[in-house]
């Protein structure tokens, strides 16, 4: 049975899409079964991964306002061995509208990803900056959720919102729903504000954040340009390593929560 992870924040710009991409190449080469969908209208994880958004034909977005779509119709393999995809699109945009019609909206995308269900060990979701209806489809069809916190000023500006959202989701559509844990990015240890930020989460979230710090790394952010996750780019480079550790992170994590 396939594990479903949304990684979420309405706030842009604090290393969702560099997540969803390197966490789920990082698990594939563990031998994990991935699938990440694009669920930005942005498409910047379908771009990242080297594909040309002018040349898809089928996206999230008709597996959405579709009902005769198969995820066969739409996943697209990767270069990185046990990494597909569901692409985006920028007709995601108009999605939401489309949607507003349909019985049981909030749970368009799990009644999709029911059909790949035992495909995957893991299928990850990439949700874009907002807290709309696609977010909303995301944390209905997961099972936990990985929230970005970039570590600089104004960090914790907003997590609040979100938390509302989650408990709302938790409380309504999606009962059995988890925070898989908050995921500091963006650390650069040179600097104090860095470190408070840090200081500040793990004082105020404990035990659910995530031991693994991501780096501020150059090859971090070049990757994408070249349709590459960091480990293909540079695997020796501090983002290559820091996204493997998160993901030996989270398999442990889930073996001693499957024990117990």
């Amino acid at each position: 049975m396939s594990k479903v992870i949304a990684i979420a924040n309405q706030k842009g710009g604090v290393g969702k899409t560099t997540t969803a991409i390197n966490l789920g190449a990082s698990l594939a080469v563990l031998d994990k079964k991935i699938l990440l969908i694009d669920a930005d209208p942005q498409a910047n994880a379908t771009s990242g991964l080297g594909f040309d958004l002018k040349s898809i034909e089928k996206s999230i977005y008709d597996c959405l306002v579709e009902d005769t779509i198969k995820p066969e119709d739409v996943i697209l393999k990767t270069d990185v061995d046990g990494l597909d995809l569901i692409p985006s699109h920028i007709d995601l945009v108009g999605a939401e509208i489309e949607m507003l019609e349909k019985e049981g909206r909030e749970q368009i995308m799990k009644r999709f990803l029911a059909q790949t269900n035992g495909q995957y060990d893991y299928v990850l979701i990439d949700c874009s900056p907002s807290l709309g209806l696609l977010t909303l489809n995301a944390l209905t069809a997961a099972d936990s959720v990985i929230i970005p916190v970039q570590c600089e000023y104004f960090a914790l500006e907003g997590l609040g919102k979100l938390l509302n959202t989650v408990k709302m989701i938790q409380g309504r559509l999606n009962t059995s729903l988890q925070i898989e844990g908050f995921l500091l990015t963006m650390y650069d240890s040179r600097l104090r504000l860095s470190n408070q930020v840090v200081e500040e989460v793990r004082q105020h979230f404990q035990d659910m954040v995530f031991k693994t710090l991501i780096l501020r790394n150059i090859r971090l952010s070049e990757a994408p340009s070249f349709g590459k996750p960091v480990i293909q780019y540079d695997a020796n480079s501090n983002g290559a390593i820091n996204y493997l550790n998160l993901a030996k992170e989270i398999l442990e994590n889930n073996a001693i929560q499957a024990n117990a």
